[in-house]
């Protein structure tokens, strides 16, 4: 399936790089994780992969390009991956060749071994890929991919370990940057995650199967059981024979888990440490009410992300609720090729405004972030085209200022609107009455840290907006595309 260019609306957005699905001890497996990676979709669009095992054939793949709904929804896929245990993952790339990627970028990745097969799905970004690959082709390793999750089966090829998770936790001591992963052999389902806990992983249960994933609302679309997340840290290796086995390959380290799969990648349904996705959402508008007023006569959501901060900035300060933008569900990222003309329509392709209701008002605005802030001016434009009398920008994050390289596609630095301009010097460019950001305690206190952060000792990764970042992104050091907050100048400039 070729990839049509995406709209202006998706290049100013963050946006997640993938996610995981695998399960276990269930009758064709590979249905129960394509409903899993259909709920799991947000986390990536642009290709999907499915790998199953079945003891009669060994292991079935199938990699497509496209939403799971348009590929793994057809019967001459599905009866190609039999088996009871299987993998899936969907991608959005970061590491891989962007808006050109090859069908051998796309996860899950397979590996056979002495002991036998083993499929890989990563979701993160290995921040020393670059250095790890450079060294595996001097030793003679062949890569097929361009993807840093590559480097992981090669270095598990490597390893003198004698089973799949040995040589697993061997690989990834070596990695540094951020891994959930969920990987699996002829009989056993794993799932791992870095030590600092970066990225998401969850375990659930199905009658007498088990099931691992990057968020829970993909376990309630197959109906299973949330147990629990897998820890920061941990391995999980489950079969039918042992169960859920737990062990601790990695040096304990403070979690840092990324506070930006609470505003906006983690879908609302969603359950993480214990806290609902939308609840904290919604916390988040009513810090920002108190920390940010405006005298409006609405307020309306940017949908669909700015939707729950907008429901609670209505809640705390009085201001009426409405939906005074409306989005079209039906313009996906597959829709026909736009000529210029239609591209030069910029997100009214995507979302509309409700004129009758917005035309004299006041009007708050808010969205979840500000990237570049081309999307930030088209709505403003549409707003105002409208007839609202004013416009108050309102953002339920801190100013995005710092790229992330734990699977995250952030722009360049440069390219970063907060990154060159102050909060006055953005409300100017994109030209609204008044512009505001969450400060980072008060996002701390949205997401339960009673407290705001702690300088001293963070709660979570917050790097796109303190610019402290848990794990140094080596390859991009060396490189020379970024150079990080604390490092000194270079004499001269």
């Amino acid at each position: 399936m070729r990839q049509l260019p995406s709209h202006p609306f998706d290049d100013d957005k963050l946006k997640e790089e993938c996610g995981v699905f695998g399960v276990i001890g269930v009758t064709d497996a590979a249905n129960f994780v394509a409903l899993g990676l259909h709920a799991l979709q947000h986390r990536g669009q642009e290709a999907g992969g499915i790998i199953t095992h079945y003891p009669e054939t060994g292991f079935h793949s199938a990699h497509r390009f496209g939403l799971v709904r348009d590929t793994f929804t057809k019967t001459s896929v599905m009866e190609t991956l039999p088996g009871s245990i299987g993998i899936g993952h969907v991608r959005y790339s970061t590491a891989g060749s962007k808006g050109a990627t090859a069908i051998r970028d796309v996860q899950p990745f397979f590996g056979e071994f002495a002991m036998g097969g083993a499929a890989i799905a990563h979701n993160g970004n290995i921040t020393n890929a670059v250095a790890l690959r450079r060294e595996l082709i001097e030793r003679g390793s062949i890569f097929q991919s361009n993807s840093d999750s590559e480097c992981i089966i090669h270095l598990m090829a490597r390893s003198i370990q004698k089973n799949i998770p040995e040589r697993m936790k061997d690989a990834l001591r070596r990695v540094e940057g951020a891994f959930s992963i969920v990987a699996m052999t002829r009989t056993k389902l794993i799932g791992v995650r870095d030590a600092l806990g970066v990225r998401p992983l969850v375990l659930g249960q199905l009658g007498d199967g088990w099931v691992l994933s990057s968020e829970t609302c993909a376990l309630d679309i197959i109906g299973a059981e949330f147990v629990r997340e897998v820890e920061p840290g941990e391995m999980v290796v489950i079969s039918a024979r042992n169960g859920v086995e737990s062990s601790r390959p990695f040096e304990q380290k403070r979690p840092r888990f990324c506070i930006f799969e609470h505003v906006y990648f983690s879908r609302p349904d969603s359950i993480l440490s214990g806290r609902s996705v939308y609840e904290t959402r919604r916390a988040i508008g009513v810090e920002l009410a108190r920390e940010a007023p405006a005298e409006a006569d609405i307020v309306c959501p940017v949908p669909d992300s700015g939707t729950p901060a907008a429901i609670g900035y209505s809640q705390q300060s009085g201001i009426p609720y409405a939906m005074g933008i409306i989005r079209n569900q039906y313009m996906g990222r597959t829709f026909i090729e736009p000529s210029e003309q239609i591209r030069n329509m910029g997100v009214r392709l995507k979302l509309n405004v409700n004129r009758a209701l917005i035309r004299g008002k006041r009007v708050v605005l808010v969205d979840d972030s500000v990237v570049r802030g081309t999307t930030s001016l088209k709505i403003k434009e549409m707003i105002l085209d409208a007839g609202a009398a004013e416009v108050h920008f309102r953002i339920a994050s801190p100013p995005t200022t710092w790229p992330c390289f734990y699977g995250v596609d952030t722009p360049e630095r440069e390219k970063l609107l907060a990154a060159t301009m102050t909060t006055e010097e953005m409300r100017t460019y994109i030209g609204v009455d008044s512009l505001a950001f969450i400060s980072l305690d008060g996002l701390y206190r949205a997401v339960g840290e009673a407290k705001g952060r702690n300088n001293a000792a963070p709660q979570y990764c917050d790097a796109c907006f303190s610019g402290e970042y848990p794990v140094r992104p080596s390859d991009m050091i060396e490189a020379g595309r970024i150079r990080l907050k604390e490092d000194p100048v270079p004499a001269g400039e």
